[in-house]
Protein backbone atom coordinates (compact mmCIF):
# COMPACT_ATOMS: atom_id res chain seq x y z
CA UNK A 1 0.00 0.00 0.00
CA UNK A 2 2.83 2.33 -0.81
CA UNK A 3 2.06 5.84 -1.42
CA UNK A 4 -1.77 5.55 -0.16
CA UNK A 5 -2.19 8.04 2.82
CA UNK A 6 -4.26 6.30 5.45
CA UNK A 7 -7.23 8.27 4.82
CA UNK A 8 -7.58 6.90 1.25
CA UNK A 9 -7.22 2.92 1.89
CA UNK A 10 -9.74 1.48 -0.59
CA UNK A 11 -12.17 -1.39 0.47
CA UNK A 12 -14.67 -3.38 -0.99
CA UNK A 13 -18.32 -3.90 0.15
CA UNK A 14 -16.92 -7.41 1.11
CA UNK A 15 -14.04 -8.13 2.53
CA UNK A 16 -11.58 -10.91 4.52
CA UNK A 17 -10.22 -9.75 7.58
CA UNK A 18 -8.59 -11.14 10.50
CA UNK A 19 -8.97 -10.80 14.15
CA UNK A 20 -5.79 -10.66 15.39
CA UNK A 21 -5.62 -10.84 19.16
CA UNK A 22 -8.14 -13.70 18.85
CA UNK A 23 -6.69 -15.72 16.57
CA UNK A 24 -8.88 -15.73 14.07
CA UNK A 25 -6.63 -15.45 10.47
CA UNK A 26 -9.79 -15.34 8.12
CA UNK A 27 -13.23 -14.45 8.78
CA UNK A 28 -15.37 -12.69 5.72
CA UNK A 29 -16.69 -9.40 6.61
CA UNK A 30 -19.37 -7.43 5.05
CA UNK A 31 -18.57 -3.51 4.79
CA UNK A 32 -21.71 -2.10 6.04
CA UNK A 33 -21.61 2.37 6.17
CA UNK A 34 -25.44 1.68 7.26
CA UNK A 35 -24.38 -0.28 10.64
CA UNK A 36 -22.48 2.54 13.33
CA UNK A 37 -20.90 -0.16 14.98
CA UNK A 38 -19.11 -3.17 13.74
CA UNK A 39 -20.36 -6.36 14.85
CA UNK A 40 -19.01 -9.99 15.19
CA UNK A 41 -21.36 -13.26 15.14
CA UNK A 42 -20.55 -14.73 18.77
CA UNK A 43 -22.03 -17.77 20.42
CA UNK A 44 -22.45 -19.10 24.23
CA UNK A 45 -22.32 -14.71 24.90
CA UNK A 46 -21.87 -15.29 29.38
CA UNK A 47 -20.79 -11.83 31.24
CA UNK A 48 -18.72 -12.27 34.22
CA UNK A 49 -16.95 -9.95 36.50
CA UNK A 50 -12.84 -10.53 37.02
CA UNK A 51 -11.38 -8.65 39.44
CA UNK A 52 -14.66 -5.62 39.64
CA UNK A 53 -14.69 -5.33 36.22
CA UNK A 54 -16.91 -6.42 33.59
CA UNK A 55 -16.07 -9.01 31.24
CA UNK A 56 -17.71 -11.47 28.52
CA UNK A 57 -16.63 -14.97 27.07
CA UNK A 58 -18.08 -16.01 23.90
CA UNK A 59 -17.15 -17.88 20.96
CA UNK A 60 -16.44 -17.06 17.72
CA UNK A 61 -17.35 -19.69 14.36
CA UNK A 62 -15.44 -17.97 11.55
CA UNK A 63 -16.63 -20.14 9.07
CA UNK A 64 -20.32 -19.93 7.58
CA UNK A 65 -21.22 -23.23 7.35
CA UNK A 66 -19.58 -25.00 9.87
CA UNK A 67 -18.12 -24.71 13.48
CA UNK A 68 -15.15 -26.36 12.83
CA UNK A 69 -11.91 -24.03 14.34
CA UNK A 70 -13.96 -21.66 16.45
CA UNK A 71 -12.32 -20.01 19.00
CA UNK A 72 -13.18 -18.92 23.03
CA UNK A 73 -12.60 -16.42 23.77
CA UNK A 74 -12.84 -14.11 26.92
CA UNK A 75 -12.61 -10.03 27.15
CA UNK A 76 -13.23 -6.97 28.79
CA UNK A 77 -16.43 -5.32 28.32
CA UNK A 78 -15.92 -1.89 26.88
CA UNK A 79 -19.40 -0.79 26.94
CA UNK A 80 -22.62 -1.84 26.53
CA UNK A 81 -25.02 -0.84 23.51
CA UNK A 82 -28.26 -1.04 22.20
CA UNK A 83 -28.78 -1.62 18.64
CA UNK A 84 -31.58 -1.29 16.51
CA UNK A 85 -31.84 -3.62 13.16
CA UNK A 86 -32.91 -2.58 9.74
CA UNK A 87 -36.70 -3.66 10.82
CA UNK A 88 -36.80 -1.75 14.03
CA UNK A 89 -35.54 -4.80 16.65
CA UNK A 90 -33.45 -3.51 19.25
CA UNK A 91 -31.56 -5.37 20.95
CA UNK A 92 -28.67 -4.69 23.91
CA UNK A 93 -25.16 -5.78 23.13
CA UNK A 94 -21.16 -6.02 24.62
CA UNK A 95 -19.43 -3.95 22.96
CA UNK A 96 -15.08 -5.37 23.47
CA UNK A 97 -12.30 -3.91 21.89
CA UNK A 98 -10.61 -6.22 18.73
CA UNK A 99 -7.37 -5.63 16.80
CA UNK A 100 -9.21 -6.33 13.40
CA UNK A 101 -6.79 -6.74 10.16
CA UNK A 102 -8.53 -5.06 7.19
CA UNK A 103 -6.93 -4.56 3.51
CA UNK A 104 -3.45 -4.46 4.86
CA UNK A 105 -4.26 -2.50 8.10
CA UNK A 106 -4.64 -3.09 11.38
CA UNK A 107 -6.72 -1.31 13.63
CA UNK A 108 -8.45 -1.31 17.00
CA UNK A 109 -12.23 -1.44 16.40
CA UNK A 110 -15.46 -1.56 18.72
CA UNK A 111 -17.24 -4.63 18.05
CA UNK A 112 -20.81 -5.67 19.47
CA UNK A 113 -21.16 -9.57 19.93
CA UNK A 114 -24.53 -10.94 18.72
CA UNK A 115 -25.57 -14.19 17.63
CA UNK A 116 -25.50 -13.26 13.28
CA UNK A 117 -25.65 -17.18 12.24
CA UNK A 118 -28.68 -16.45 9.81
CA UNK A 119 -26.71 -13.86 8.43
CA UNK A 120 -24.79 -14.36 5.22
CA UNK A 121 -21.81 -12.87 6.57
CA UNK A 122 -20.42 -13.64 10.34
CA UNK A 123 -19.02 -9.97 10.61
CA UNK A 124 -19.76 -6.34 10.01
CA UNK A 125 -17.27 -4.00 9.63
CA UNK A 126 -19.08 -0.36 10.40
CA UNK A 127 -18.61 2.88 10.13
CA UNK A 128 -16.68 3.79 13.07
CA UNK A 129 -14.12 1.60 12.19
CA UNK A 130 -14.10 2.58 8.39
CA UNK A 131 -13.71 6.49 9.63
CA UNK A 132 -9.96 5.44 10.67
CA UNK A 133 -9.20 6.07 7.09
CA UNK A 134 -10.85 3.47 4.65
CA UNK A 135 -12.69 4.55 1.20
CA UNK A 136 -15.58 2.12 0.04
CA UNK A 137 -15.99 1.24 -3.55
CA UNK A 138 -18.88 -0.64 -3.52
CA UNK A 139 -18.47 -2.03 -7.28
CA UNK A 140 -14.95 -3.78 -5.55
CA UNK A 141 -14.81 -6.90 -3.42
CA UNK A 142 -11.80 -8.36 -1.69
CA UNK A 143 -9.59 -5.22 -2.52
CA UNK A 144 -7.06 -6.93 0.18
CA UNK A 145 -6.57 -10.20 -1.37
CA UNK A 146 -8.27 -13.75 -0.59
CA UNK A 147 -7.46 -16.30 2.17
CA UNK A 148 -5.70 -19.24 0.04
CA UNK A 149 -8.35 -21.73 -1.87
CA UNK A 150 -8.55 -24.36 0.89
CA UNK A 151 -9.64 -21.78 3.59
CA UNK A 152 -12.52 -20.34 1.16
CA UNK A 153 -13.76 -24.14 0.57
CA UNK A 154 -13.77 -24.53 4.58
CA UNK A 155 -15.72 -21.54 4.73
CA UNK A 156 -18.08 -22.90 2.41
CA UNK A 157 -18.02 -26.09 4.08
CA UNK A 158 -16.04 -27.86 1.47
CA UNK A 159 -12.75 -29.85 2.69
Amino acid sequence: MSGLHHSSIPTGWREWVSLNGIDVPWIKAKIDTGAQTSALHATDITEFSRGGAGWVRFTVQPWQVTDDDAVTVELPVHDRRTVRSSSGHAQERPVVLMEVGIVGRTIEAEVTLTDREEMVFRMLIGREALRRGFVVDSAASFLGGKPPRAIRRRNRGKA
